[in-house]
């Protein structure tokens, strides 16, 4: 058996101590970027309002499972023929007509009255998958916005960072030229004040970040690391012409055709109360002994007699709620219809402004300001490379803004057709 000196073992255990921090910063530095659509994928497996429209969802069935079934029988026991006056009141023995009972008595609605029961079952099951529906399209957009909110403040914070290095090189300027005596102590204050003032900024982007980023855990859990880059905000998976063809297949209008749904269900009840309904009676009487036992036999049925004070009086509230539903679908289908143009016409005029942003504004900021410091730098006025510095970082944060609000509009869109989720 040989020894490992103590200076070799400290040596080793360092080296593998270094190893294994290697590899877990090389796993971390490794860790794909979380996509947007990884994002939604992920957010919509853990949210917690899914499970709990599936439970509605499961509820209701179960309720249509027994809706339409005849009601339960009932026991019925008692004692018949008693006598109450006379020689032998209050005596099982002193009448021969005095028995106990004993016997099961089973009411039976109408056929009508069941059909329409299972129609409503029914139409509450339909009811419970449009809110299902209309659930998972709004935690779609929800996640959606979480991730676009976050990938923003991302964009601006990178933006507002390129811009540190020229800061940083209009204070060495101001102060070089100060030093040569060439430049004056007011252009070296107003170039530190100018690069405190873009730290100011960075700070409240940071703040933002944090903020969106606490937004985004809520639905995909822990983050590590940056986002990853957005998909093409600036096509939708489905265009606004067949948004508009298509409005009652949309999650928000679905609601609304299964509550429409359910107050016609009601209204066939309604109706339904008009139909008679029956019952069964079957009982033994066992009376005294050396008397014979007995057997009733005993059918019933409702009279609805007076139906115009009570059935119909149902019929007319019922045919009424159905109206007013009818009537809120309609303005709910046009204020669908009036949403889906404005927020189409809303994300095209995003589309045109983020690309002056690209190809027009943001490269004409930029060479203002590298332009006005080269001026400085050769012997010019420093405010001009303020106002310009000014501006752009403006322009910047502006068009951070743009691209967040376009890619609220387009999630707002895109997932209106269940059919055209693609997270």
């Amino acid at each position: 058996m040989f020894s490992i000196p103590f200076g070799r073992r400290r040596l080793a255990f360092g080296l593998a101590a270094f190893a294994c921090g290697a590899s877990a910063i090389t796993a971390h530095a490794v860790e794909p970027a979380l996509t947007f659509e990884v994002a939604v994928q992920r957010g919509v497996a853990r949210a917690p309002q899914l499970d709990a429209r599936a439970a509605d969802l499961a509820a209701t069935h179960e309720e249509a499972a027994r809706a339409g079934r005849l009601p339960d029988p009932a026991l019925i026991f008692g004692i018949a023929n008693f006598p109450v006056t006379g020689p032998g009141a209050f005596s099982f023995r002193s009448d021969g007509m005095t028995m106990r009972t004993v016997g099961l008595m089973q009411s039976i609605p109408s056929g009508a009255t069941r059909a329409a029961e299972r129609g409503l079952a029914n139409a509450q099951i339909d009811a419970a998958e449009a809110n299902r529906v209309g659930t998972t399209q709004t935690v779609h957009e929800r996640i959606a916005d979480a991730w676009i909110d976050a990938w923003a403040a991302e964009r601006a914070r990178s933006l507002l960072v390129e811009l540190r290095s020229e800061s940083a090189l209009a204070v060495k300027t101001t102060q070089a030229r100060l030093r040569g005596g060439e430049g004056g102590a007011s252009d070296a204050l107003a170039a530190r004040a100018a690069a405190a003032l873009l730290d100011n900024r960075l700070e409240a982007v940071d703040a933002e970040l944090a903020a969106t980023q606490a937004s985004l855990q809520r639905w995909v859990g822990p983050t590590a690391g940056a986002l990853a880059e957005a998909p093409d905000f600036g096509r939708l998976p489905v265009n606004a012409e067949r948004l508009q063809r298509s409005l009652d297949e949309q999650a928000p209008m679905q609601a609304w055709a299964a509550r429409e749904q359910v107050a016609q269900a009601a209204l066939e009840q309604a109706r339904a109360a008009r139909h008679p309904d029956w019952s069964v009676s079957a009982m033994y009487g066992q009376r005294a002994p050396g008397m014979s036992d007995m057997v009733s036999l005993q059918f019933g049925v409702s009279l609805p007699l007076f139906t115009r004070n009570r059935q119909d009086r149902g019929i007319s509230a019922k045919q009424s709620q159905r109206d007013a539903i009818q009537a809120d679908r309609e303005d709910a289908r046009r204020a669908q219809q009036e949403a889906i143009a404005r927020a189409a016409a809303t994300w095209q005029g995003w589309n045109r402004q983020i690309e002056r942003y690209q190809e027009t504004l943001l490269p004409l900021a930029r060479d203002r300001a590298q332009t006005a410091l080269a001026s400085y730098r050769g012997g010019g006025v420093l405010q001009p490379w303020l106002d310009a510095r000014r501006d752009e970082i403006e322009l910047r944060l502006s068009y951070a803004d743009a691209l967040a609000a376009r890619g609220r509009l387009w999630a707002s869109l895109a997932y209106l057709l269940p059919s055209e989720v693609t997270p």
